[in-house]
């Protein structure tokens, strides 16, 4: 046995005696992170879809300089349960959704309905604060939804952003690949 191996050997040990229970024995999450159908990981096709569905809207798209995978882009979506008019921000690799954001102005009501919709279907998590703004999180399956709420020139100002991790660590590995080289 290579000294390398003799010394692997009792960390992997270690690592596989303290794992958790095997995934197969753990119930599936039934409950992906979505907000009022936007979801993390959507295509940008989905997403488009979703709303067409609610008000017609279009998603307005363009290319990073940087990278031309990256695509971002913006719409506003008028829906009622929303509440009137919320503005949609979504970064997108390869016309899927990493980081989707709602932002509106609300009223107390209003963030009082996002925060139980959430609630309802995540379960309830403490309010943190930091300065002047709140936030709420929820995290499943490396995707996290957070609810940030804070008063802006005299209104309240309330985000969902829904982030999917695997997308954005897929991208981050993708770019740290060095370039192949030709010979």
């Amino acid at each position: 046995m290579s000294s390398v191996l003799r010394a692997i050997c009792p960390l992997l040990f270690l690592l596989a005696a303290s794992r958790p229970v095997s995934a197969e024995l753990m119930p599936a999450d039934s409950a992906p992170l979505e907000f009022h159908g936007f979801r993390a990981g959507a295509t940008l096709a989905e997403l488009q879809t979703l709303l067409q569905a609610l008000d017609g809207g279009r998603l307005r798209c363009e290319r990073a300089k940087a990278d031309r995978r990256v695509s971002e882009c913006r719409a506003t979506v008028t829906d009622v349960e929303l509440g009137e008019r919320v503005n949609l921000w979504v970064s997108a690799i390869d016309s899927v959704a990493s980081v989707i954001t709602l932002s509106s102005s609300v009223s107390a009501g209003q963030l009082d309905r996002w925060r139980r919709t959430i609630e309802r279907r995540y379960g309830r998590v403490d309010a943190t604060v930091q300065g002047s703004q709140w936030m709420m999180q929820w995290v499943r399956q490396g995707r996290m939804l957070r609810l940030t709420w804070r008063i802006e020139r005299g209104e309240k100002v309330a985000s969902v952003s829904l982030v999917d991790g695997r997308v954005l660590d897929a991208w981050g590995r993708d770019r740290r690949q060095p370039a192949s080289r030709t010979r």
